[in-house]
């Protein structure tokens, strides 16, 4: 067998295998509480977001339980976890995933607006749309929200970067990603990333390529301060 190369794990999966650890040794013990994600950062000396990651991970495989306004539990030991630990290793964070279409995106967004004509502009308002339709039936806009993004990519006129905003989007449905969505969108959340949207097809409409980039990187910040919203 060939010696391969050692790659730096994922930092949450550094803060979740730790914690993992802990409760294995009954440092933690099932049933209890874990201390709240602030105090975690600062005894871990990383970001509340790494540790929102590893918290969620955990949760994940069955090691936690997030209880809305209570605080994050220790579960009881079982020998089939949900999800097995491995299984995550290679998953991209959720947080990590907004910051990397915030850089993609963002200029995406620019060079859609040089370029936009008209029936281009009227398939980003028809993305739109359906996004409101799917927020007003009482469900999570997520077909409207990828097809906006993706028409976005397609008036940019780039086939490569199309790819990559279809891949890094559909890493929303990664087990980690899917979770912490469950804990933290809702109504409220979706109505404004919908206003965030439009604000970024009104740019690209206007043809000003620094508003474009602006309002997606906007939407994105914005988007990833809903996820680091307390869960404890």
């Amino acid at each position: 067998m060939p010696i391969q190369l050692i790659e730096p794990q994922r930092l949450y999966r550094q803060i979740a295998d730790q914690l993992r650890e802990l409760i294995r040794c009954d440092e933690f013990k099932p049933g209890s509480r874990l201390p709240p994600e602030r105090d975690l950062a600062v005894q871990l000396g990383v970001s509340r977001p790494s540790v929102r990651e590893a918290l969620i991970a955990l949760e994940v495989e069955g090691c936690v339980e997030v209880r809305k306004g209570a605080g994050i539990y220790v579960c009881e030991r079982r020998a089939d976890r949900a999800v097995q630990s491995d299984l995550l290793t290679d998953m991209h964070g959720p947080l990590e995933l907004i910051r990397a279409r915030a850089v993609v995106e963002g200029e995406i967004a620019a060079m859609a607006a040089r370029v936009a004509r008209p029936r281009q502009l009227a398939l980003l308002d028809e993305a739109l749309k359906m996004m409101r339709s799917e927020a007003e039936a009482g469900g999570v806009p997520m077909q409207g929200d990828r097809l906006f993004h993706l028409r976005l990519a397609e008036i940019a006129g780039n086939s490569a970067l199309t790819s990559v905003v279809a891949l890094l989007f559909d890493q929303r449905n990664n087990p980690i990603s899917a979770k912490l969505g469950q804990h933290l969108e809702n109504a409220a959340s979706w109505n404004a990333a919908i206003d965030e949207h439009r604000k970024v097809a009104h740019a690209v409409a206007e043809h000003d390529p620094a508003a474009a980039r602006a309002a997606m990187q906007r939407h994105m910040d914005r988007s990833h301060r809903r996820l680091t919203k307390r869960l404890d």
